[in-house]
């Protein structure tokens, strides 16, 4: 619905208001997890109700249709429709973090300007092609390469897994910038669904997170040279794609532990009911299980706050503490939700553990277990070990 919101400290006319849209969108989601988790699909019912929203766009400034909105909107989204649905919720995340890159990396070239006027005016579902061969989640290296062929770029790229790669209307992937260029040395090239061909390579079938339909493929493409983000993507990457990515996603996997957390109050007030107000032993954990998703929100809160402080300035979020932090935040935030989960599971019991009935959060500890994986934890921590090695531990509690 077009309110009147606030925006960055200003009145916006017709904006859409986020809550209120995410809220309907996350309804359609949850109607639809369980059969989406089933039969493993796309949740095309839930981002329908997203498009119908306009909530593809917030990011995109209002120059060019969208609504110049903070990534603190879009993580609110992001939680509001996972508390409904995971998968639906990690699809909108995975989408605006590309959204995010065309935005503060390409806002000047003409060919980004127009993708982006599309998004907004026909909703268009973005993709990322950032896994290659068997590098698994290491996005700083790529095993293939663009080849020049004239005035165009071909790109032939085996891709074993690209989230909803099959339903998305253009997708953003990484490459080597030259057969002879190092594997770290990638560009990001932005391709709309009529330029590339899919050709399946694996499927998804696993155990949470099914409906992200996150199958392997192999790419192929050909567009034009202007279609290449000039920054080179270790800029990309760090100043965008990996706190964004852990922005989000933190907000997705607490958006599942709440619906958890939701799920066991339900259960222990029912519970209750029954036995005169007599509380079930499984109450404590349901304590236990909201005071971690409680501070599980604040540190994203904070997180979101430090980031946007800092996001104008381009160089700070390079700085080697701020990295760290953003990859902190993803391995502290994916092991608080899969707690809380865990506590939401022993608040219910049984009732909890049965795959049927309100009480159910199987679906939940399936999907939040995929968090540690996603780019899996140990990775992270091996990577973030020189620099803890290098901190010094603060003096004072607020240092």
């Amino acid at each position: 619905m077009n309110l009147q919101s606030r925006v960055r400290g200003h009145f916006v006319a017709d904006r859409v208001d986020y809550r209120e849209g995410a809220a309907a969108a996350a309804a359609v989601a949850a109607a639809h997890a369980g059969s989406v988790d089933v039969e493993a699909r796309f949740p095309a019912e839930a981002l329908a109700a997203v498009r119908a929203a306009r909530l593809l766009s917030p990011l995109i400034p209002t120059s060019l249709g969208g609504d110049g909105a903070t990534i603190s909107d879009v993580v609110d989204v992001c939680y509001t429709l996972a508390r409904g649905c995971a998968s639906t919720g990690m699809i909108y995340a995975m989408h605006q973090i590309m959204v995010a890159c065309l935005v503060r990396h390409a806002a000047s070239e003409a060919w980004s300007r127009e993708l982006q006027r599309r998004i907004a005016d026909e909703q268009l579902l973005l993709a990322s092609s950032t896994t290659d061969g068997k590098g698994g989640g290491d996005l700083r290296n790529s095993s293939c390469a663009v080849t020049r062929q004239g005035s165009t770029l071909e790109l032939t790229k085996s891709a074993t897994v690209m989230s909803y790669g099959a339903q998305a209307d253009a997708i953003l992937t990484t490459a080597r910038r030259s057969p002879e260029a190092a594997t770290s040395d990638q560009v990001l090239l932005a391709v709309t669904k009529e330029q590339y061909a899919l050709e399946h390579l694996v499927g998804w079938d696993t155990l949470g997170m099914r409906g992200t339909c996150s199958a392997g493929f192999t790419l192929r493409t050909r567009i034009a040279t202007d279609q290449v983000f000039a920054e080179p993507y270790q800029q990309i990457n760090a100043r965008t794609v990996l706190p964004v990515a852990h922005l989000t996603w933190s907000g997705v996997w607490a958006g599942i532990a709440a619906g958890a957390v939701e799920r066991a109050r339900g259960f222990v007030r029912g519970a209750a009911r029954g036995q005169a107000g007599q509380l079930p032993p499984g109450a404590a954990h349901l304590t236990r299980a909201a005071a971690t998703l409680g501070a599980l929100r604040g540190m994203i809160a904070s997180a979101l706050s430090r980031y946007e402080a800092l996001a104008a300035g381009g160089e700070q979020l390079e700085a080697l503490e701020f990295q760290s932090a953003m990859n902190l935040l993803k391995v502290n935030a994916s092991e608080m939700a899969i707690a809380t989960v865990m506590s939401a599971l022993q608040a219910s019991g049984l009732s909890g553990y049965r795959n049927d009935g309100a009480s159910s959060v199987g679906r939940h500890l399936r999907d939040v277990l995929s968090s540690s994986i996603m780019i899996n934890n140990d990775r992270i921590l091996a990577n973030v070990a020189t620099a803890t090695l290098l901190t010094e531990t603060p003096v004072w509690l607020r240092d």
